[in-house]
């Protein structure tokens, strides 16, 4: 049930977001060089890699780490980057990903390629196994302040209580996140 609702959302959202879409790549485009998108390695289900699609947020020679772990990330936004991060607008291409089965609307943030000591943690309580994605029960408990420990505690929460109206709930509260801009990163 969950990827059929997935599925339909993803189509629907898009149908309905396709001219905010164009108008989103158009403004990344004029504002600065290099592609629209992103396609991050990203740690799937199984713990296999996979693309993760974004709009680009960042300047090009940006080197690909959780932006959280930069001194200054400031000085790698490009001058689109910080509005589409302050509304989450920079994840909108991660339909795409849900459409392709990579992700979900709801599962455990998916790991950068490099995050050894998330992977780690996840794969021994068998977080491994759940679809990543775009938001989840540690997105909307802490998001990137979280320390990693207790980013997976609260992602072995979500596998151990997953359901269709927990999923709701946590969709809900991402959209009341993302109006109010609560805990957006830079």
């Amino acid at each position: 049930m969950k990827r059929i609702f997935d599925m339909i959302a993803a189509i629907f959202l898009l149908a309905c977001l396709s001219f905010p879409l164009l108008v989103l790549a158009a403004i990344i485009k004029l504002t600065s060089p290099g592609p629209v998108l992103y396609w991050s390695d990203r740690i799937g289900i199984g713990n296999k890699i996979f693309k993760m699609c974004k709009f680009r947020t960042m300047r090009v020679d940006t080197p690909a780490v959780a932006t959280h772990l930069f001194k200054d990330p400031d000085q790698y936004i490009t001058p689109a980057g910080s509005f589409l991060r302050k509304f989450s607008l920079d994840e909108l291409p991660q339909l795409f990903n849900i459409i392709l089965g990579d992700m979900s609307f709801v599962g455990p943030r998916p790991a950068l390629f490099n995050q050894n000591d998330l992977i780690e943690l996840r794969t021994k309580k068998n977080i491994h196994m759940l679809t990543p994605g775009v938001t989840g029960w540690a997105q909307i408990n802490g998001r990137d302040e979280l320390p990693i420990p207790i980013k997976v505690e609260f992602d072995e929460y979500y596998l151990k209580n997953k359901s269709f109206l927990l999923d709701i709930k946590i969709m809900l509260v991402t959209l009341l996140k993302v109006i109010n801009k609560e805990g957006v990163a830079h």
